[in-house]
């Protein structure tokens, strides 16, 4: 039986182990550098998103599955080294994700004020990681840089009366400071135009269905240039066909009274963040687009305006972390590989595998990673039957003691289980569906408690 360590309890760890599982070949342990599973559908997904939650359940009928074993509170490359987990398994597959924002490469990004949105998003969504950040919410103007998903959902947590996240899962420190929030005008900017804005149409339709809040746009940011014509009438360009339907309805609507006001601002880039102690605002360069359908480029005109804005949001991409022992490619933020097969010096290294984001780059839905997980997951095992002379390895039997005797407290996927319902009781007392521990001390301490009663 081939022993496999994965690496990461995200949608591709899930994914990959569930590949291995059902082949009968493997026995899976996931390592987690938290507590808890699940990665960016715990901690990525907007609270108001509930039914983006549910492979979860899927995920928790693989951790059923004969020879899955979870260990979590372990971090590869600090208490454990990549190196060692070759010693110990026959193949490690890395689903680590993206985890760290793509910046901006612009001056006075690092002013008090401006925010990575991954920080905004595990705030609000109760990451340990992001307890002690604090966002200035007594600002009335807010910007955020870029056009995606993840753009929306800070949009939309911003601009939503606080009654209507009052029963979601959101964290009840931030549900505090959301109630308080004096937020008035948000200004969502891209530096391409309308027809390339990177929503799905059902994340911008959201943006326009928000109670008491009102969208704004130029009509005049809605008459394409031929490239972008030509781009949503090819088939390949439907979702951008349907948000411009959508931008040009928004466009269409009477500007009514509305408590918040969303401002959608295209073939505008920040060239310069200004302030003092704090930020003050962004300088933003007009920009014209270049080059053929789907592969234009914007460019700058070098005509700036000042936005005045005391709190800002950088989501313009993520990438991944280099971690110890393993080569990594810097500008694309990723574990160089082909098809999960990882690469130094030009050639695939021997049981290293890798999946996900940490593999592709941040690109696609959670369920993109499931063909992406089973992809590595077919390679490693057709690596591993064409290798008649496989060692024996010790897997969980080297690492736990190992790890033991470390002083590490890991957690198992049954400890997760009694995390979980603390949680959802917790959420109950309050009318939410779950209320999540913020700190990895309180999570512990409930599989204590449980174990000594």
């Amino acid at each position: 039986m081939l022993k496999i360590a994965v690496v990461g309890s995200g949608p591709s760890g899930f994914y990959t182990a569930e590949a291995l599982l059902k082949s009968s070949k493997a026995e899976v342990d996931m390592l987690e550098r938290l507590p808890v599973p699940y990665g960016l559908v715990r901690y990525g997904v907007a609270p108001d998103h509930p039914k983006l939650k549910l492979p979860a359940t899927t995920y928790a009928r693989t951790a059923a599955l004969s020879g899955f074993r979870f260990v979590g509170g372990v971090t590869v490359g600090k208490d454990v080294s990549v190196e060692e987990l070759k010693d110990a398994y026959h193949a490690v597959v890395f689903c680590c994700g993206a985890e760290t924002d793509r910046e901006l490469g612009i001056p006075g990004e690092n002013l008090p004020g401006s925010h990575a949105a991954t920080a905004f998003v595990g705030w609000y969504n109760g990451h340990p990681d992001f307890l002690q950040h604090s966002f200035d919410l007594t600002q009335e103007q807010v910007a955020i840089i870029g056009q995606g998903n993840v753009a929306a959902d800070v949009c939309r947590i911003l601009a939503k009366p606080v009654d209507d996240l009052r029963q979601t899962d959101i964290a009840e420190h931030a549900l505090q400071a959301l109630a308080e929030s004096r937020v008035r005008e948000i200004h969502i900017i891209g530096r391409r135009g309308p027809a390339q804005a990177k929503f799905t149409d059902k994340e911008l339709r959201e943006l326009g269905e928000i109670p008491q809040a009102g969208v704004s746009l130029d009509p005049a940011d809605l008459v394409l240039d031929p490239a972008s014509a030509k781009e949503i009438e090819d088939p390949r360009g439907q979702t951008a066909a349907w948000n411009m339907a959508l931008l040009r309805e928004f466009a269409s609507r009477p500007l009514a009274q509305a408590r918040r006001r969303i401002h959608f601002r295209f073939l505008e880039s920040p060239v310069a963040l200004y302030g003092g102690q704090n930020l003050g605002g962004a300088v933003l360069e007009k920009n014209r687009l270049e080059g053929p359908p789907f592969g234009q480029c914007a460019l700058g005109t070098g005509v700036t305006a000042r936005l005045d804005c005391g709190l800002l949001f950088r989501s313009v991409g993520y990438k991944g972390l280099e971690m110890p022992g393993l080569p990594f490619d810097e500008r694309r933020g990723i574990i160089p590989n082909r098809e999960g097969r990882v690469i130094g010096d030009g050639l695939p290294l021997t049981g290293m595998y890798c999946a996900g984001w940490i593999k592709r780059g941040p690109s696609g839905i959670i369920g993109t990673n499931r063909a992406d997980a089973v992809e590595t997951a077919n390679h490693l095992l057709a690596d591993m039957h064409t290798n008649a002379s496989l060692p024996s390895k010790a897997g969980a039997s080297a690492l736990l003691p190992m790890l033991a005797s470390r002083g590490l407290r890991c957690t198992s996927f049954e400890d997760w289980l009694k995390i979980d319902a603390a949680e959802i009781a917790r959420g109950a007392e309050a009318g939410k569906p779950r209320e999540k521990f913020v700190r990895i001390k309180d999570m512990l301490d409930i599989v204590s408690r449980q174990a000594a009663a």
